[in-house]
C-alpha cells in the first residue's frame, strides 16, 4: 500500500492507542500534561475538507487533535472550522502575518489582531502556530520579537512554549518524515536521534515500543488522501516543491551568515 493514505492513517492511529499513548490538544497539555502523549497537530494549509476528514477519522477512534487555520480561501472555513470544534478538536490561527505585511512588524501585528479577532468569533481560540510561509523571506514569528502573544490571550505556541529536549517532534513536510533538508521553517532541534521516512517506519516503532513517550506529530492533510489520481499529483507537485525549497534554502544560508557578520561588525 502506498504511504501517505487514509488507510495508512487508521493504521498509525490504531497503532498509538495499542501502544498505550493519551492524546491531548496542545492546550490540555500546556495546562496538564499526561505521561504517556501524542500531540496530533494538523497545519490546515489546503484543502480543508482534508483536515475535516482527519478530524471525524479522530473522533470516531476517541481522538483529539490540534488544527490551525490560515486567513486564505483555501484553509479557511466557517462551517469547516465549527464542525472540527464540535467534534471535540482544538482549533487555532496559523499566523502568516509577517509574510501579508512584507516584514514589517507593525503592520504584521494589527492584522494578526484582525485576523485572530475573525476566527475568534467562530470558535475560542488559546494557541497559535507559525506558518512556514517556504517562499517567503520573511519569517512569520519575527514579529514576536517585539510584541508578546500573550498579551492576546494566547496560551501557547508550539516553536516557542514545547520543551523539545523530552517532547519528539515529527513532521511531514516535504511529503516525508525526514524532510529536514526541504523544510524551510518547520523544524526543531533534535535531541532524540530518532530517523523516519514513512510512516510504516513510524508504525513499527510503536509497534516494538521504542516510540518516545511524549510526542508531538504535525501533519498536512491535504497531503493524504486514497484518491489515486489526487495522490499522483500531490506527490509529484511536492517533488517539484522540494526541488525548490532546497536551492531557497542554499541561496538563503550565505545571505543569512553574510547579515550576521555585518550585525558582528556593527
Amino acid at each position: 500500500m502506498h504511504d501517505f493514505t487514509l488507510a495508512v492513517y487508521r493504521h498509525l492511529l490504531d497503532s498509538m492507542k495499542t501502544a498505550g499513548y493519551r492524546f491531548q490538544t496542545f492546550s490540555q497539555y500546556l495546562g496538564a500534561p499526561a505521561q504517556k502523549v501524542i500531540l496530533l497537530r494538523h497545519d490546515v494549509d489546503d484543502r480543508k475538507l482534508h483536515s475535516l476528514e482527519f478530524a471525524r477519522i479522530q473522533h470516531e477512534k476517541g481522538i483529539v487533535g490540534s488544527y490551525y487555520f490560515r486567513m486564505v480561501p483555501e484553509s479557511f472555513d466557517e462551517g469547516v472550522i465549527r464542525e472540527i470544534y464540535d467534534l471535540g478538536h482544538e482549533v487555532g490561527y496559523h499566523y502568516e502575518d509577517m509574510d501579508f505585511a512584507k516584514g514589517d512588524p507593525h503592520q504584521a501585528i494589527k492584522l494578526f489582531e484582525r485576523h485572530l479577532d475573525r476566527l475568534r468569533k467562530i470558535v475560542p481560540v488559546a494557541t497559535i502556530c507559525m506558518h512556514g510561509s517556504p517562499r517567503s523571506r520573511f519569517d512569520n514569528k519575527d514579529v514576536w520579537k517585539q510584541y508578546d502573544y500573550r498579551n492576546y490571550g494566547i496560551i501557547g505556541e508550539p516553536y516557542f512554549d514545547l520543551n523539545y529536549k523530552s517532547v519528539f517532534y515529527l513532521t511531514d513536510t516535504g511529503r516525508r518524515w525526514d524532510g529536514h533538508a526541504v523544510s524551510v521553517r518547520d523544524k526543531v532541534e533534535d535531541h532524540f536521534g530518532l530517523r523516519f521516512h514513512t510512516t510504516r517506519q513510524i508504525i513499527h516503532c510503536l509497534e516494538q515500543g521504542k516510540f518516545p513517550e511524549k510526542a508531538m506529530i504535525n501533519f498536512h492533510p491535504q497531503r493524504w488522501t486514497d484518491d489515486r489520481r489526487l495522490w499522483l499529483v500531490d506527490k509529484h507537485r511536492q517533488n517539484l516543491k522540494n526541488a525548490v525549497k532546497y536551492v531557497l534554502i542554499k541561496v538563503r544560508k550565505p545571505a543569512k551568515k553574510q547579515e550576521s557578520i555585518l550585525h558582528a561588525q556593527k
